[in-house]
């Protein structure tokens, strides 16, 4: 069955804080997911840092459009998590996915959830 949409959640762990606080590398990791999943990206990236009020919730967005959706992603600056999601109404590989957080971010544990879209 063909599905309207492909969502994967990723919650990481104990990331490396050195690659989860570095602005470049979260772009580096942006540019590299859209490529090896086979999307195209819409525009550049937006890297912004923010939360500042709350010190539990400051760190790195990422906001990736791409043609068929979207990359969403946060990290927290103090807990070393971070929160991915991939969302597209194109197929992609979810260990691609999976294997490019793991190189970039080398989190302890990944949390993965996906599901399938579809409003009827």
């Amino acid at each position: 069955m063909s599905y309207w949409g492909y969502h994967l959640v990723l919650d990481c762990s104990d990331c490396n804080r050195e690659a989860i606080t570095n602005p470049d590398v979260i772009r580096e990791f942006s540019h590299t997911l859209v490529e090896e999943i086979d999307m195209v990206a819409y525009g550049d990236p937006q890297v912004i840092h923010f939360g500042h009020n709350e010190p539990h919730l400051t760190g790195w967005t990422l906001i990736q459009l791409i043609e068929t959706s979207n990359i969403v992603a946060h990290f927290c600056d103090e807990s070393g998590e971070g929160y991915i999601d991939i969302f597209s109404c194109k197929q992609y590989n979810v260990d691609t996915a999976v294997d490019v957080v793991e190189r970039f971010f080398q989190p302890r544990k990944i949390r993965k959830t996906f599901l399938t879209r579809q409003a009827d």
